[in-house]
């Protein structure tokens, strides 16, 4: 504590007397001005500093020119390498004027358009800039963090010719496909009603703080708060958003890809892409882990010859910018990611592009592998030399490379929606944001979730990139939710490495790897959803997010899958009907197979390194 504090101190007065700040308003080409807080390297002479900019919906503050935050840029030693470092509040947020819309939608590209997004407001921005600025060198990078992230993959679109690197780190990029608001249709409720409740309070023109949220809560235990509250529609009673939440009514009440999302879908437009690209994200990432790996494979596809690198660390929702990242959960990665992130990644790609300063030196993709805890260099990713296997779900629970041969039949469960699988074993207000590494026998040990676990491995298997969940299934209600979770099961004899956690019995610890949820009905199409006809066979196949994992020697691989997921997302009625509308007599329980025979066998597909 005293060494974070000493950091601190050093930085805040390293920024007071190596930068002056400015404070200006930037016409857009529509007339609207956009607050913009400028950090200018002071005491210099002659020298050419590049720009280095962060547009946020979460306010450039502290405002004022004398005041000033502890720190600037993406890392201290970025700072210290001295930029022209700028931070804007992005179109109808805090002190810039206008309307502000959830991930603005891309509409344009033409410059001479009067047409307004956000490409063309970053390139308005940079003209300002190059034109009333002295004594920059004429190059441009942008960076941000979640949502700021967007805002860094929006600029590459028709980019600014000044704009040389880009990194978007942890982008939002779909939002009803896999980042903070749905995932493959089912709905992240637990997230999006608390951040919401402050993200989402109105304003009356450009303030520097929106108050206290739309509403006050005080409940301990969110999966009662929750399952007490009801349905989706309760959200909007008298106690909540009152339908004061204009985001949040846009999201219950477009529970589809409909256009409202697919216009929001950024990876679309990442056409020709010119700037360097450095993407990031967190193989522990709760919000956006998702956009960072679909942001890198949409370039990769649509922008074949552009500079594009991929950065995936053992992090949560931006960890990497945290002075110290060496522990998460129950693990122990033996050294400080983050710090090797800033030192050896970030700062070389900036100063590169941005200052011709060294060497990036950077592979196509920079991979921290979560099992043996080591950075692996990769020339593709997914890597060339990955190969897909099935593991095949069995009766009593077995999980084997063997296919089926004949009749084995199913394993069945009831979901009972008054009574839904938690996706945590602790009880908070808030998420818990250890839960994607979590240990799952609390859940193992429940009638409504299916496990299947493969022998005692005999050696190392490492995984390298995405999960395939290929399930058949039958259900006696009308629609369902899955979610498939794979998981490293420790050696009875495990020693607990990590003194956080002394209460954990770490041998058995079933330790979760990746878990995806799909909301049944959008099997087929994410567009129009399809009922299941009750008891008839189904397929179901959906992808989870890729992973970087070794099952070591001695661990054993386990799935499980379960039709709840609660309060992370909200629940299904397991009837086929628009959600944000069922009524409390509208959820019934259902009684769902998971079939594992030669006509039909269910299987999870793992990308194996050979």
């Amino acid at each position: 504590m005293a060494l974070h504090a000493q950091s601190y101190k050093d930085d805040s007065a390293f920024l007071r007397d190596n930068y002056e700040k400015k404070e200006v308003q930037i016409s857009m080409r529509d007339g609207v001005k956009l607050f913009t807080a400028i950090y200018i390297p002071s005491q210099s002479t002659n020298e050419k500093y590049p720009v280095l900019m962060e547009r946020t919906p979460y306010s450039v503050g502290p405002y004022g020119i004398d005041m000033y935050p502890y720190r600037i840029g993406p890392n201290t030693k970025l700072m210290r390498e001295k930029y022209i470092f700028v931070y804007q509040d992005v179109r109808g947020r805090y002190m810039s004027e206008g309307n502000f819309e959830e991930m603005t939608p891309h509409k344009s590209g033409n410059i001479a358009s009067k047409e307004t997004d956000e490409s063309t407001d970053t390139y308005d921005t940079i003209e300002w800039l190059l034109k009333n600025l002295t004594n920059h060198n004429g190059r441009v990078g942008i960076w941000g963090i979640s949502y700021p992230g967007f805002y860094a993959t929006a600029s590459l679109p028709a980019a600014h010719p000044a704009i040389k690197a880009v990194s978007p780190q942890a982008p939002v990029t779909d939002e009803f496909m896999g980042d903070d608001a749905n995932h493959k249709g089912a709905f992240y409720l637990l997230d999006n009603f608390g951040f919401m409740n402050y993200f989402d309070e109105p304003r009356n023109g450009p303030v520097e703080d929106y108050g206290e949220g739309v509403f006050k809560t005080n409940h301990k235990d969110a999966y009662k708060f929750f399952l007490d509250m009801g349905t989706i529609s309760q959200t909007n009673s008298s106690a909540y958003f009152n339908n004061r939440g204009k985001i949040w009514n846009e999201y219950i009440t477009h529970d589809t890809y409909d256009e409202y999302w697919k216009a929001r879908n950024i990876r679309n437009h990442l056409k020709q892409v010119k700037p360097a690209v450095l993407v990031v994200g967190g193989w522990f990432d709760a919000e956006d882990l998702f956009g960072a790996l679909e942001t890198y494979k949409a370039i990769e596809k649509k922008s074949p010859g552009n500079d594009n690198q991929l950065v995936m660390g053992p992090w949560t929702h931006g960890a990497w910018a945290s002075e110290n990242w060496s522990k998460y959960a129950t693990h122990d990665f033996k050294q400080n990611t983050s710090r090797f992130f800033q030192e050896e990644i970030e700062t070389p790609f900036f100063n590169y592009y941005l200052k011709d300063k060294g060497q990036a030196n950077l592979p196509e993709a920079y991979i921290f592998e979560t099992g043996k805890y080591e950075w692996q260099k990769y020339t593709h990713w997914p890597p060339a030399n990955m190969k897909p296997v099935n593991y095949y779900l069995h009766t009593k629970g077995v999980l084997s490379t063997t296919n089926q041969t004949g009749a084995e039949g199913f394993t069945e469960y009831t979901s009972d929606p008054s009574r839904p699988v938690p996706y945590t074993n602790l009880i908070s207000p808030g998420r818990n944001n250890e839960y994607m590494a979590e240990d799952q026998r609390f859940t193992s040990r429940r009638p409504d979730v299916a496990v299947f676990l493969t022998d005692t491995l005999i050696e190392d298997i490492t995984l390298a990139g995405p999960v395939i969940a290929d399930l058949y299934v039958s259900t006696t209600g009308t629609d369902a939710d899955f979610i498939v979770k794979l998981i490293d099961v420790l050696p009875d004899h495990t020693n607990n490495p990590y003194p956080n956690h002394d209460h954990v019995q770490m041998g058995g610890m079933q330790r979760l790897v990746r878990a995806e949820v799909i909301r049944g009905k959008f099997r087929y199409s994410f567009e129009k959803p399809v009922a299941f006809v009750p008891g008839k066979t189904t397929p179901v196949k959906y992808e989870l997010p890729d992973v970087a994992h070794t099952f070591l020697k001695g661990h054993r691989i386990m799935v499980q899958v379960q039709s709840s997921w609660f309060p992370l997302v909200d629940r299904n009625p397991q009837k086929f009907l628009r959600i944000p509308q069922a009524l409390p007599t509208d959820f019934i329980k259902s009684d769902i197979r998971i079939y594992h025979n030669s006509g039909s066998p269910s299987k999870i597909i793992l990308p194996v390194l050979k």
